[in-house]
């Protein structure tokens, strides 16, 4: 059985964007793409992460204004992460290739999608099927909410198929 979906307080989260900096002085750069970057993006997830995540990233590059960030270095893309995607307040999918993790990417795009829902005045993020647990808890103070698996999940056609 899936992981639970995890609750995040937004509200409780500190303003505070020196994670971009920081990431820039690894040559990283966290930004929100533009409309010519779409089709590169979806070709590059495709090829890195699971197929279901498509529709969700298709979804936040399509919404006005868009819901996701990319981590890049120069031209090569490193990792996304998106919000208001699978339905509105939640979080995710989050991914960073694997030839750039631990560096904090995952971290700081996590961080840059959860500044902007609290910006945008939301004051709860759900993380859907939270697959890494510890990672949200030490983020966010993310919390576990009992019985959601699969949750808004259950009737999707990507898990029926």
């Amino acid at each position: 059985m899936a992981n639970n979906d995890m609750l995040i307080k937004l509200y409780d989260m500190e303003i505070d964007w020196s994670f971009i900096s920081r990431q820039a002085q690894q040559q990283v750069t966290i930004r929100k793409p533009i409309g010519p970057d779409q089709r590169a993006i979806l070709a590059w997830a495709e090829k890195h992460f699971p197929q279901t995540w498509l529709g969700e990233i298709q979804q936040a590059l399509n919404n006005t204004p868009g819901s996701c960030f990319i981590a890049q270095r120069d031209s090569s893309l490193l990792g996304i992460a998106c919000y208001d995607a699978t339905a509105l307040g939640f979080f995710g999918p989050l991914g960073v290739i694997e030839s750039a993790r631990g560096n904090g990417i995952g971290r700081s795009l996590a961080q840059s999608c959860l500044m902007d829902m609290r910006m945008k005045g939301y004051g709860y993020a759900i993380v859907g099927m939270a697959g890494t647990v510890d990672f949200y808890r030490k983020i966010a103070d993310a919390v576990e909410i009992p019985g959601s698996s699969p949750g808004i999940y259950r009737s999707t056609l990507a898990l029926k198929g």
